[in-house]
């Protein structure tokens, strides 16, 4: 199933939901996923040269005692997004940018997540939804 390319529809029907979830970045000194990276239950890994960054739950985070900075929400655009689509990321990250909001994006094969900042998730939600009329 192929995702949409076309940037004004991607943009009139992204479909901006709020997860619950309070969710924070990590990172450990590993370079493999291992048994104690499964037991974390990351959402997402990302393997760098200094080590593994995972994005876990703040709740797992502080059951393992884990550090992290800042607290984030993830919002899920619901449009299946081509991974080929021009100017998704530009656009949203822009609307953000113009509201003082950061842009933490991860790009899955369905669907784009952005992770901002918790106590701004209202406020980019509105944005979004702004940026989609």
């Amino acid at each position: 199933m192929s995702g949409i390319v076309d940037i004004k529809v991607l943009l009139k029907d992204m479909n901006p939901v709020l997860d619950d979830t309070d969710y924070v970045f990590c990172t450990k000194k590993c370079f493999e996923i291992n048994e104690e990276i499964m037991n974390l239950n990351p959402i997402c890994t990302f393997l760098e040269s200094e080590g593994m960054t995972l994005i876990i739950s703040k709740d797992r985070a502080n059951q393992n005692g884990l550090s992290y900075e800042s607290i984030f929400s993830k919002i899920t655009l619901e449009i299946h997004s081509s991974l080929d689509a021009v100017g998704l990321t530009a656009a949203f990250s822009n609307k953000l940018t113009s509201h003082g909001i950061s842009a933490n994006v991860v790009a899955g094969y369905y669907h784009d997540h952005i992770f901002v900042q918790k106590d701004k998730a209202l406020a980019a939600i509105e944005a979004l939804e702004e940026l989609s009329k």
